[in-house]
């Protein structure tokens, strides 16, 4: 093999890895934007639930997602877009189920106005039973928590009569 054809060989591999290279710092950008919307990330483990029913403010919404769900975003602006014409405080808490909390923020963006973001990197089944042991594995699963303790659940947004009735 010729020093030239070793050049053009070694040219060839670097041109081809440079779409590599480039990929791999695609996540980066997002991320940072993502720390601009919500820079910090709360565990949730089989434990986290139980105290938020005892413990966590009211009134609460609580989506329940994963990085592959299409469909949570549009959920969760619903949400947003809902307790903000109502004018009152309320805690907005997404919680990715499916990634350890540095992965979450790359996520983040997708639910700016989040007063809350958890992560959550485990065995989803037992997020699932910890939660509501009837939940089917499916995404979005939103929770309702009213200021008088209620509990409503919902796959995908809530309708407007159950809206009306968590914050009424």
């Amino acid at each position: 093999m010729t020093s030239s054809s070793k050049l053009t060989r070694r040219g060839v591999l670097l041109a081809a890895a440079a779409p590599l290279v480039s990929w791999s710092n695609q996540p980066l950008a997002p991320a940072l934007r993502a720390q601009a919307a919500t820079n910090k990330v709360t565990d949730f483990n089989e434990e986290t639930w139980a105290e938020l029913l005892k413990h966590g403010p009211r009134p609460a919404a609580y989506v329940f997602t994963t990085t592959y769900c299409s469909t949570c975003p549009d959920a969760f602006e619903k949400l947003k877009t809902f307790i903000a014409a109502s004018n009152k405080k309320v805690e907005l808490a997404a919680v990715v189920m499916d990634v350890p909390a540095e992965r979450a923020l790359v996520h983040a963006r997708h639910f700016a106005g989040a007063t809350k973001l958890y992560a959550f990197d485990g065995f989803e089944p037992a997020i699932r039973q910890s939660v509501d042991p009837k939940w089917p594995n499916v995404t979005p699963y939103i929770v309702l928590l009213g200021h008088n303790g209620s509990v409503q659940r919902s796959i995908g947004p809530p309708d407007a009569n159950m809206l009306k009735k968590w914050l009424g």
